[in-house]
């Protein structure tokens, strides 16, 4: 065991150097008093005037939603779900988030002493016409030294440099947590837009079907009709390329069909493959769309919540650079023993030094102030990055707003479109059959006619739908 006296010699110290040390502490506290850093206040952005259709002073927004409230489709639940347990974006984000964590602990830790532990044995040989010592001295050139030692560092937070260090970190780390809130909105508008896309293909898919079934009955009915001198062969060889006609964009929509569903499979995480879906039929688009007051954006939209982090960061590593302006005060000490016989290790072979020095920058190749140029000019481009990101939401609240009250507009018109257009064939073909007020042209045109209209009806619906999940994701729905 070592005895109780090696340790009070450790710690014992003469009365010149405690005053020493104390001096230099007074001189660190004097020095913290004049930090260089500031309480953040936030920039003046633009917020007023964002929407363009509306001046509302309702704060009522359905960002404040739960995604899980915004869809009534229980099969389209399940799939957003899935997509925010296993999407690998999402999965990347969170790792984002451990990595800005792990950094800004190690930054805490820079407030704190280093301590370090070092064990060493030297053996050392030198010749004696090196050492240079008289004729007939003879002297032991080998030898062997065991040393044990322990040393810490201090810097003092001088300025604020090392707390501004610190909540650089703080802000990276919420930065990558409000990407990850970003990416996990975009993550349930694409899987919720990609699943209208699929429903409305579905539908798009049905209406061309039942329309080639429809033709192919009508070339059989005018081949009839030519042998009994009705119409010509003209006519027979219209109504076959008109089947065509709609036979050859079945293959494109069934190609879209499957090009979607592997795009919502990799979204879910999984290998490409069929996706279990409903109706379009059965999708109902919310109706209430309240969207607050721009100034909601700067606390509901993730992305912009991130462009503001990134520029408080920026401001703390402005204040960092600049502490390398002004003096550093670190303090060092090490002790242990150190003997050259193992067996005398403990006995009389303490040693400790302690150091207290300040450092004041005088000529660094101008590497000081290029440093804080290029750190206030990250934070001039954080600054912009912030406003863009504002002006950005707010141009998307806009165009999804005004698209879905375009889409809106054209659903009755739209209705009357096909039901007229219905019309039109019914009583061209019956025209065509026994009257010779008409020609085939005159169907083949009506026919086409409705069909465009019936697959434009679909996208008006999937418009209507796909504009409210883009709205909600504008807003900054999808993540409280």
């Amino acid at each position: 065991m070592i005895d109780l006296d090696v340790y009070k010699r450790i710690l014992t110290m003469n009365k010149g150097y405690r005053n020493g040390i104390v001096a230099v502490t007074l001189c660190a506290a004097v020095f913290a008093s004049c930090k260089v850093s500031k309480t953040y206040e936030r920039p003046n952005v633009i917020t007023a005037g964002l929407y363009r259709e509306s001046a509302s002073t309702d704060t009522a927004s359905i960002a404040n939603r739960s995604w899980q409230s915004m869809f009534s489709d229980p099969i389209l639940k399940e799939l957003i779900q899935e997509g925010l347990a296993q999407n690998l974006d999402l999965k990347n984000a969170i790792q984002n988030i451990v990595q800005a964590q792990a950094t800004l602990r190690q930054n805490k830790l820079a407030l704190f002493p280093s301590l370090d532990l070092n064990a060493t044995y030297t053996r050392s040989k030198s010749s004696t016409a090196s050492l240079n010592f008289p004729p007939g001295i003879n002297i032991n050139t080998l030898t062997n030294t065991y040393r044990l030692q322990l040393s810490t560092s201090w810097e003092a937070d001088i300025w604020g440099k090392l707390s501004s260090a610190k909540r650089s970190a703080l802000n990276s780390y919420l930065q990558s947590d409000a990407v990850k809130r970003a990416i996990q909105t975009q993550v349930i508008g694409d899987i919720a837009n990609n699943y209208y896309v699929l429903l409305a293909l579905d539908r798009q898919l049905e209406i061309t079907e039942l329309t080639l079934r429809k033709r192919i009955e009508n070339v059989e009915t005018l081949k009839a009709l030519k042998e009994g001198a009705v119409v010509t062969g003209a006519a027979v060889v219209q109504s076959e390329a008109n089947r065509y006609a709609a036979e050859v964009t079945i293959p494109d929509l069934k190609q879209d069909v499957r090009q979607t569903e592997n795009a919502l499979s990799i979204l879910l995480g999984r290998a490409p493959g069929p996706i279990r879906r409903n109706k379009l039929s059965d999708q109902q688009a919310l109706a209430e769309l309240s969207i607050g007051v721009p100034a909601q954006l700067l606390q509901n939209r993730p992305d912009v919540q991130a462009a503001e982090f990134a520029f408080r960061r920026s401001l703390e590593d402005v204040k960092v650079a600049r502490t390398f302006f002004y003096p550093a005060l670190t303090l060092t000490a090490s002790g242990g023993f150190s003997n050259l016989q193992l067996k005398d290790f403990f006995n009389q072979s303490i040693f400790y030094n302690i150091v207290g020095g300040l450092t004041q920058p005088i000529f660094q190749q101008g590497a000081n102030t290029a440093r804080l140029t290029r750190a206030q000019s990250i934070q001039l481009q954080a600054l912009n990055d912030f406003q863009f990101s504002l002006l950005t939401a707010g141009q998307e609240v806009s165009n999804s707003l005004y698209s879905y009250q375009a889409a809106a507009a054209k659903e009755d018109s739209r209705a009357k479109q096909i039901q007229a257009l219905e019309k039109a064939v019914e009583y061209t073909e019956q025209l065509l059959r026994y009257s010779s007020a008409t020609n085939y042209t005159d169907v083949l045109t009506s026919e086409q006619s409705l069909l465009a209209a019936q697959l434009s009806g679909v996208n008006d619906r999937l418009q209507k739908l796909q504009a409210v999940v883009n709205l909600y994701r504008a807003l900054g729905g999808g993540w409280k």
